[in-house]
């Protein structure tokens, strides 16, 4: 199936296993906010048992490096798209008010990104994620 939307996610690949996968973790969260039509409906399995909704398309995770997330950071700024960021100060806060605190303390140009999520039409989360490979 081909969604007029896409989901994706650019971590950068000098972080350690697991930073990449928190990184991942929350900034696909924060994608989930984005839109009221994101997500899918609940799931249920043979028993009965109620599972939360996931995502209604795919995830594309990218690998890049810190001039790359960079570049895709300024042009998804530049288009209007709907972002999430993940600096590498996030690393040594605990709470959600100190990670929000470390981001508004940076002016944009500046961010020390270890991440970026970015949902919006294809055409345009293609044109922005041009050049990065797929994460392997």
């Amino acid at each position: 199936m081909r969604f007029d939307t896409k989901i994706a996610v650019a971590i950068r690949s000098d972080l350690a296993d697991w930073q990449k996968l928190n990184v991942t973790a929350f900034l696909a969260s924060g994608i989930a906010h984005s839109s009221a039509t994101i997500m899918g409906v609940p799931y249920a399995d043979g028993s009965g048992n109620g599972y939360l909704p996931m995502f209604r398309e795919p995830v594309l995770v990218f690998a890049a490096d810190a001039a790359q997330l960079t570049a895709l950071h300024a042009r998804a700024l530049t288009r209007g798209l709907a972002m999430a960021v993940y600096t590498d100060e996030l690393f040594v806060t605990d709470n959600d008010d100190d990670n929000r605190a470390a981001v508004a303390g940076v002016p944009s140009e500046k961010l020390s990104l270890a991440g970026v999520a970015v949902y919006s039409p294809r055409n345009a989360v293609d044109r922005t994620t041009k050049g990065l490979r797929l994460h392997g």
